[in-house]
């Protein structure tokens, strides 16, 4: 089953994307963020927190002075390294209790600082490598069933009963599971510490929540004898720290789009870009599957009408991506079922968009998303819905399938209910396991028709977009019908320019990967 579209406009639009992240990249390498500084010293082994909560990273870069912190954390603890001989995690304990002042060390040798660091750095990258491995020997011995990969999500607030939830689950069927976070901690500055039984609408994504998790999983994996993944998100003003995080406790997808904090959680664009980056790389590294937010448009505008911004989207996250060294295989790009049923012909307009990403991302792992925007919360009607919803999704042979809930626009979903979503995944996709190899589009019928509009209509806005600047077109409102000033919104205090010796080990150590 594959569409005749215009490959010429394809590979416009995608060096058209390419143009449109130049200067961007431009300014991410000019500059960095709070979050990267503080994810260079998790990655390091600062941890813990004060007495009254602050995490030991945002305490240490407060002893930091603002000339200090523009030549990178990496170089100031390097000196003390240096100077002291004391490990960063003991280095982290002295300077928050304020036992010791970089001012100590301002007069030590670049050089010095950097060889004092380097077998820190090393360690930590050595770190990551194993938990890829590791990952990568239990996908060996215990392979998953073929995608549409089926993901749940779990979301209560208490990581205990999020275990609990997730382990049935996984019993039921479920390939992914994923840990939604408590409400606004995307616009929280700091990473909570420790396991946490008190989220809202979500549990807070912390290290210790993380190691909860994946032990759960790794337990019923092996009780299954088939690899369970995990998944939460790298989004919001902590985005590289929690992608540090992810890569030391091996989880294997990540919520991380260039653009979803700038448009929905009104996070400053510059410090979203900066952060995206270099989360980017660590996934990269690490061997983790980025998931991107293009279904978001889709539930905040119009669906059909957003479906050219949707693939101009994936195609400016796919060239960010590779900017930052991940490859094609773990770029879950993404989209949604969320045109209005009511529509006549609209699940033809929905296989066509599924379709038109399938043959242009070939070899991405696509995330699509349920309905949710036009569920009212008559069950039965939106099981029926959900079920053809997982017909699109086997036909065009997506990868990473959110499972639809009856329920949605209820409440939180129950253990039954998710059971229940799991079992008209399975029940469909079972039965139409190969039905996109079997029919053939009509050509010049209105599935293609609907996806070359589509195609043209996105090379023509990635024109606009190349032409007068991502971040101007952003504040224009051309994605998601969202506008967002350049040096507006949450943490641009948190970014600035980085001085002359600007050093981040890992960043140096990950780009020569590229």
């Amino acid at each position: 089953m594959q569409l005749r579209i215009d490959q010429a406009l394809v590979d416009e639009s995608r060096a058209a994307a390419r143009r449109i992240i130049e200067p961007v990249s431009a300014f991410i390498a000019a500059h960095s963020t709070v979050a990267v500084e503080r994810a260079v010293l998790r990655l390091l082994g600062v941890a813990g927190a004060g007495d009254d909560g602050t995490p030991a990273v945002n305490r240490f870069l407060e002893t930091v002075n603002p000339g200090q912190l523009s030549r990178g954390v990496a170089l100031a603890i390097g000196a003390a390294i240096a100077e002291t001989g004391l490990a960063p995690e003991v280095l982290g304990r002295a300077f928050t209790s304020g036992e010791l002042s970089f001012a100590r060390f301002a007069q030590t040798p670049d050089a010095a600082a950097r060889a004092a660091l380097r077998p820190y750095v090393e360690e930590a990258l050595v770190r990551v490598r194993a938990r890829r491995a590791r990952r990568e020997r239990l996908l060996a011995e215990g392979p998953q069933s073929p995608p549409p990969l089926l993901y749940v999500i779990v979301a209560s607030g208490n990581i205990y009963e999020d275990r609990t939830a997730a382990v049935a689950a996984a019993e039921a069927g479920a390939q992914i599971i994923a840990v939604i976070r408590s409400t606004a901690q995307s616009l929280l500055d700091y990473v909570p510490e420790g396991a946490t039984t008190e989220g809202f609408g979500g549990t807070y994504a912390t290290q210790a929540n993380f190691a909860i998790m994946r032990e759960a999983l790794d337990e019923v994996s092996k009780r299954l004898g088939r690899y369970v993944m995990l998944t939460n998100y790298a989004s919001g003003l902590c985005m590289p720290e929690i992608a540090a995080l992810a890569a030391m406790e091996r989880l294997d997808m990540l919520l991380n789009d260039s653009m979803y904090g700038i448009l929905f959680r009104d996070i400053n664009m510059k410090r979203t870009f900066v952060d995206q980056h270099f989360s980017r790389m660590l996934c990269a590294h690490a061997g983790i599957i980025i998931n991107t937010g293009e279904d978001n448009y889709l539930t905040t505008a119009d669906a059909i009408e957003q479906a050219p911004a949707v693939l101009a989207s994936q195609l400016i996250n796919e060239a960010f991506a590779h900017r930052a060294g991940l490859p094609d295989e773990r770029i879950g790009l993404g989209d949604a079922y969320e045109i209005d049923p009511d529509i006549e012909d609209s699940f033809l307009f929905q296989i066509a968009q599924a379709q038109l990403a399938r043959q242009i991302f070939p070899r991405s792992p696509l995330k699509y998303m349920p309905p949710t925007k036009h569920m009212t919360g008559d069950i039965f009607k939106g099981h029926l819905i959900d079920a053809m919803f997982n017909l699109t999704s086997v036909m065009t042979k997506q990868t990473i399938h959110l499972c639809g809930m009856l329920t949605e626009a209820i409440h939180t979903p129950f253990l039954g209910d998710r059971a229940l979503s799991i079992e008209n995944a399975r029940y469909v996709m079972g039965t139409a396991r190969s039905l996109g190899d079997e029919i053939a589009f009509k050509p010049g019928g209105k599935v293609e028709r609907r996806a070359a509009q589509v195609l043209r209509e996105a090379h023509a806005l990635l024109g606009r977009i190349a032409e007068r600047g991502l971040m101007a077109s952003i504040e224009a409102g051309v994605f998601a019908d969202v506008k967002r000033k350049p040096d507006g919104g949450r943490g641009v205090e948190g970014v600035f320019a980085r001085a002359p010796g600007y050093w981040n080990p890992f960043e140096e150590a990950l780009e020569a990967k590229i």
